[in-house]
């Protein structure tokens, strides 16, 4: 009787594939502490020990899960005074395609290396931006930190805390809100109110 051949091992980009798909959906759904490592073998359909391998151990695999790419649009033909609603929208379109925002922002809030991959995000995406935006350089860092303020609060009220006010708003009523603030953070000057950055 001819002995049944094995099933075909996994090939090693789709077992890392499927580890980090897992990672995330288990990351988001329960923040850092309750992420563990079997939970996401598990989640995965293989044994714990091929996520060591992989990854090496736990905080390893979050920041691997959480490389988030922000996408930052290329806005240099649009209107200057259109980029703070633009920016909203951007962020807004990416927090509710992936999920890994979400994850990574609920860890940051009790874990270190995932705040330390939040300011990573800021330091390298959003203040070259800024300062190219800006015309002011020199405050690049300030003006990527206003703009965080805003971006991080209202995506932790929205999606993390889901206080009802913040998830009841539509997506029009947060650019509407946020997005003066972002352009008077990326163009204005300190002590210029929205109003006066409204071209209207």
């Amino acid at each position: 009787m001819p002995r049944k051949s094995a099933p075909r091992a996994r090939d090693a980009d789709s077992t890392k594939a499927a580890i980090l798909t897992a990672a995330r959906e288990r990351f988001a759904v329960g923040g850092y502490e309750r992420g563990t490592i079997r939970a996401i073998a598990a989640q995965a359909g293989i044994d714990p020990a091929l996520v060591m391998r992989y990854f090496g151990n736990k905080e390893k695999l979050f920041l691997a899960a959480a490389d988030f790419q922000l996408r930052l649009p290329d806005l240099s033909a649009l209107p200057r005074e259109r980029l703070g609603a633009a920016l909203v929208a951007h962020f807004l379109d990416r927090w509710e395609e992936d999920d890994t925002f979400v994850a990574l922002l609920r860890a940051a809030i009790t874990h270190e290396a995932a705040a330390k991959r939040v300011r990573t995000v800021l330091a390298r995406q959003v203040a070259p931006m800024i300062a190219s935006w800006s015309g002011d350089p020199t405050r690049a860092g300030l003006r990527a930190g206003l703009v965080a303020s805003q971006i991080l609060g209202m995506a932790l009220c929205r999606y993390v805390l889901r206080l009802p006010p913040a998830v009841a708003m539509t997506r029009a009523e947060v650019v509407a809100w946020l997005g003066p603030t972002l352009q008077r953070y990326v163009t204005g000057a300190p002590g210029t109110s929205d109003a006066q950055m409204d071209p209207g």
